[in-house]
């Protein structure tokens, strides 16, 4: 069963453009209770007097022609592209997202605004008239608590349908608990409990916030995750014990001389002058410098790359992050297929095997299979709370502590406890 409680309104000020002037130039005044009008703002704009026309990019639809379309000059067209550089370029616009074309109900040849559609919350709205400019904004959103429970007969992915919670939910999970549990590997009648945000907007669901708290059993063990934000860093999950749930990577796998290539999708080889993809940062470093793994793992593929790469390594961490190291001149004792390795176990030395014109190491991480920048990673610090941190930690997730079935310790004088909130909707 769901409960649910609404937690806070995350509002976002709006601006009121009437009379068709710069939205940036219309002063704020604040109404009056008796002649305050009720206006229609959209996006920021009031649209009373102006008529809206909502639509979808379309495949391979450009920008200006449907600017162009509805009476935009192309000179317009390009004063708009160069206006968005620092806000939203419209070089990200997508085909298949909403887009809305404003313009006066007097004049419908030409429009006013184009405004379109981030995600579903965030959008951009781009002036083509008077001057030229663009800006950001958010709809109002509303947090809601909720929470769901379960056990799981052949996917957690299923098991999530048949509670009627959003199936994405699963892959949350899986991201919370990427270091600790293996989701190939969970069984039937394995279970959850998750404490959990949901985003509305116009009383419309438009996706989850953040996980707060959960506990996954699997083979019998309770494995528990509380978000917490330690030490002024950004939320991280933690257990009941206060051991974070994340285990980083090392920011490089050896010590090198410096970057001689970067991750790129359009790269020209080197050797062949091909101009490819490029899924990795090529370290460049001595002949015979050590490579180490920059996480706990396993090795799962050893030997040679006739592609290219000469003698490389894969090792897979969890069930979301695999790494690959290329161009080794040798391998380390112990190295083989099916080694399980530690976070700073040496692997392998660098070398200049395969198509390389010098020794370096073309380092690659996968994220679920597909290649990430590894300068990009987010790295968060996996320290464990401070003993003297600890009756802290505990009085700020007491309350997730209950929810997901834990007892919180005696010692500990307990916050507001958000179960009672729910269970007074019940």
């Amino acid at each position: 069963m769901r409960y649910r409680l609404v937690l806070i309104g995350l509002l976002t000020a709006g601006l009121c453009s009437c009379g068709h002037k710069s939205v940036r130039d219309i002063p704020v005044e604040e109404p009056t209770a008796e002649s305050a009008p009720v206006r229609d703002i959209r996006w920021g704009i009031c649209v009373d007097s102006l008529d809206i026309t909502d639509s979808v990019i379309g495949r391979n639809e450009l920008l200006s022609t449907i600017l162009t379309r509805n009476g935009v000059s192309l000179q317009t067209v390009h004063q708009v592209d160069q206006a968005s550089q620092e806000t939203w370029s419209v070089r990200k616009i997508q085909a298949g997202k909403p887009y809305h074309i404003v313009r006066d109900r007097d004049s419908l040849s030409t429009a006013r605004y184009f405004v379109y559609d981030i995600n579903k919350t965030d959008y951009v709205v781009y002036s083509l008239t008077d001057s030229i400019y663009s800006y950001t904004g958010s709809i109002p959103t509303d947090t809601v608590l909720n929470f769901v429970s379960g056990s799981i007969q052949s996917s957690l992915w299923n098991a999530m349908i048949d509670k009627g919670a959003d199936p994405e939910l699963a892959g949350m999970l899986s991201d919370v608990y990427s270091w600790t549990i293996d989701f190939f590997g969970i069984q039937k009648n394995d279970s959850f409990s998750v404490y959990y945000e949901e985003v509305y907007a116009d009383s419309v669901r438009v996706g989850n916030g953040n996980i707060l708290a959960s506990n996954f059993i699997t083979g019998g063990s309770n494995h528990y995750a509380f978000r917490y934000t330690y030490e002024d860093e950004r939320g991280e999950y933690f257990d009941e014990k206060g051991t974070s749930l994340r285990r980083a990577f090392l920011k490089a796998p050896l010590n090198y001389s410096r970057i001689s290539s970067r991750f790129s999708n359009a790269r020209v080889h080197p050797i062949t002058k091909v101009v490819r993809a490029h899924h990795g940062v090529d370290y460049a470093a001595p002949s015979g410098t050590p490579v180490y793994s920059v996480g706990d793992g396993v090795v799962i593929t050893k030997g040679w790359d006739s592609k290219g790469g000469g003698n490389y390594l894969k090792i897979k961490h969890n069930s979301t992050y695999t790494t690959e190291y290329m161009h080794l001149r040798g391998f380390a004792s112990g190295i083989n297929q099916g080694t399980h390795v530690t976070q700073g176990q040496l692997i392998g030395y660098v070398g200049a095997t395969g198509m390389a014109t010098g020794p370096h190491l073309d380092y690659r991480v996968f994220k679920d299979g597909t290649a990430i920048d590894p300068l990009r990673m987010d790295l968060p610090a996996v320290e464990p709370i401070k003993p003297e941190d600890m009756p802290e930690f505990i009085r700020a997730v007491s309350g997730y502590m209950k929810m997901v079935g834990l007892s919180v310790p005696d010692t500990v004088i307990v916050t507001a406890d958000p179960t009672d909130s729910i269970n007074s909707l019940q």
